[in-house]
């Protein structure tokens, strides 16, 4: 019945992405509005690209973003921001005027037709334009002669110097092939398996709610990757998260000033532009929680899950808000609910907490895996958007497999009145305040555990490997990717079946198991920073691989979550504690198989 009722859904999608636009030449203007890969100085057309390390680029954003442009090519210290503009084959980007305070020593008045303008000047050099339009500054640019621009490659020219660029898709608009549908059905049956084998009632599992869950999934993944309407709408979303990081930076620059303008360091990165993210993102979301604009979103989302998988309101408004939410502040949504969830809804709650990301730390890791650059971070911003969303109704699944609701529940939606604050004010400064907490935990975490991966790797490498000669046995094996015998190592040929099974190249499945393991054991945090160093050092053999990671790692699933569940949620409801405590494990599967689901459905249609 449930395969009848979406059959005709899964036609229309197929239609809509089966349609096809006609060939036309492109204009250059819009051939050029792309991210462009640095290649080479005076370049050989016939580089392979294959090679290439995203490290330097020129991003031209198109009309609707208002010609924004983003340079960076290291060697030659280029690293420059504005916007631009095209004519007659000749490239001219208008760099952002830099804050700056400079002494006046002279000016000239001009005089025409009653209208009158000031030049200001600075040792000689013009410094801006004073007029009835206002001050006008005078921006540098910098002007290069377009020589060739096809759909692979960019060549400019400047000062008899030729920079070439080339244009490497990303592997997100993929066909669906029979391989990799077999090989998503093969990773759902491993993932419900294992949930089967830790069910505590196995023969009153739902099995109806399972599959309209991995139903609502697999239509929601269709309609984010494969239909350009709703990729729009993710896309739009996305830019919102691009605006915060942009906001923060205004605010940085004022406490930092030139130390968050270094987009070398991944370390000056993540203190200086990330870390101050999770504080406004924390304040902002306070501030709509506060209006309650926050739990009208949330409440939408409910009402679906509500109507199509047949749960309770409570574990439905619960889900909704940690899409938004962390796994200690989504349950204020349900407060007065908590006391009284039996074990099966308790567990629901806190699936759902392990298998979803804040909303501040979604905006952190945009940032740092788009680094500086705009049109990586709305690819990850709509990515990392997505897998939250498709992780709530996966938990529900996960939750449900390894503890079937067995009473009766109540099915109202009724969101709790409780606000963070008496007034705006209190609840921007509340919102900062947690903010401050949860960045000082991170950069600490990430400073506490990234060492204890180091000690690991001492004993490891330096004692265990080198006495055994396991150090050239393991790097000969790997072909030098691994130096020796290591955790990431270990971690990597643990998890590297399960990376293949969600749909990631024999190549890179070590990789991405390594990320699955430094998740599960360590944190998401540790996670993302590895696969943010592996990105930008080319690592990687496929982008899609780079996909399924960060659909894999959206989550708090892990052996510290379960302490933080604890004593967060069983403030809330104290009599609750040691159900907490009792299910703190099957929660950790539950959240860590919820990720893994969102992963092998994005990987069978990429």
């Amino acid at each position: 019945m449930i395969a009848v009722r979406y059959l005709p859904l899964f036609i229309l999608l197929l239609s809509l992405t089966s349609c096809r636009k006609e060939d036309k030449e492109i204009p250059i203007a819009e051939r050029i509005v792309r991210h462009w890969q640095f290649e080479s100085e005076n370049p050989d057309t016939n580089t392979d690209s294959d090679s290439l390390k995203a490290r330097d680029y020129l991003t031209l954003m198109s009309p609707q973003a208002k010609n924004k442009f983003t340079f960076k090519i290291t060697e030659n210290g280029i690293y420059s921001t504005g916007t631009w503009n095209l004519k007659d084959s000749v490239l001219e980007l208008i760099n952002d005027a830099k804050p700056q305070v400079l002494t006046v020593d002279s000016s000239v008045l001009y005089l025409n037709d009653s209208h009158a303008k000031f030049k200001i000047f600075n040792e000689g050099n013009e410094l801006a334009t004073v007029s009835e339009n206002g001050i006008n500054p005078n921006l540098k640019s910098d002007f290069f002669r377009i020589i060739s621009c096809t759909e692979k490659h960019l060549i400019l020219s400047k000062n008899g110097k030729l920079f070439s660029f080339v244009y490497i898709a990303p592997v997100v608009e993929g066909s669906i092939s029979l391989i990799s549908i077999l090989r998503g059905l093969l990773g759902l049956a491993f993932l419900i398996l294992i949930l089967w084998l830790f069910s505590s009632h196995r023969k009153k599992i739902n099995w109806k709610l399972v599959i309209s869950g991995i139903v609502v999934q697999i239509l929601f993944a269709f309609l984010v990757l494969k239909v350009d309407f709703v990729k729009n709408v993710f896309e739009t979303a996305g830019n919102f998260f691009v605006l915060i990081l942009n906001f923060t930076k205004d605010g940085s620059s004022f406490v930092f000033g030139n130390l968050i303008s270094n987009p070398q360091s991944l370390g000056f990165i993540f203190a200086f532009q990330i870390l101050p993210t999770i504080l406004f993102f924390s304040a902002l979301t306070s501030l709509l929680f506060y209006l309650g604009i926050l739990q009208k979103i949330v409440y939408g989302f409910a009402w679906v899950m509500s109507k199509t998988m047949r749960m309770s309101g409570a574990e439905s408004l619960s889900a909704a808000g940690n899409i938004f939410l962390g796994q200690t502040e989504s349950p204020l949504l349900i407060r007065p609910y908590l006391e009284k969830m039996n074990r099966s809804e308790i567990l629901c709650v806190m699936c759902g907490g392990m298998a979803t990301i804040a909303g501040g730390v979604m905006a952190a890791y945009i940032g740092f895996l788009g680094a500086d650059d705009p049109a990586m971070q709305l690819f990850y911003a709509k990515h990392l958007l997505a897998a939250s969303i498709m992780s709530a109704p996966a938990a529900i699944i996960s939750a449900k497999i390894l503890l079937p609701q067995t009473e009766d529940i109540d099915r109202s939606l009724k969101v709790s009145k409780e606000k963070i604050g008496g007034n705006f004010l209190e609840a921007i400064t509340n919102g900062t305040t947690d903010g401050l907490r949860l960045a000082i935990n991170v950069g600490a975490m990430l400073i506490v555990f990234i060492a204890m991966i180091a000690l690991v790797n001492y004993i490891l490498q330096d004692w265990i490997g080198n006495s055994t000669g396991l150090n050239r046995v393991i790097a000969s094996m790997t072909a030098n990717r691994y130096e020796g015998f290591s955790l990431q190592f270990i971690l990597g040929y643990i998890g590297a079946p399960v990376a293949w099974l969600m749909g990631t190249c024999k190549e890179d499945m070590v990789l991405v198991g390594q990320l699955l393991g430094e998740k599960t054991i360590l944190n998401e945090f540790v996670a993302y920073t590895s696969l943010g160093n592996l990105k930008a050092s080319g690592a990687f053999v496929e982008q899609k691989s780079i996909i399924i990671a960060t659909y894999i790692l959206c989550g708090f699933a892990n052996f510290a979550s379960i302490g933080i569940q604890i004593g967060g949620i069983g403030a809330l409801a104290p009599n609750q504690k040691s159900t907490l405590a009792s299910l703190g494990f099957k929660a950790l599967i539950g959240g860590t198989v919820a990720s893994l689901f969102t992963a092998v459905i994005v990987g069978a249609i990429i």
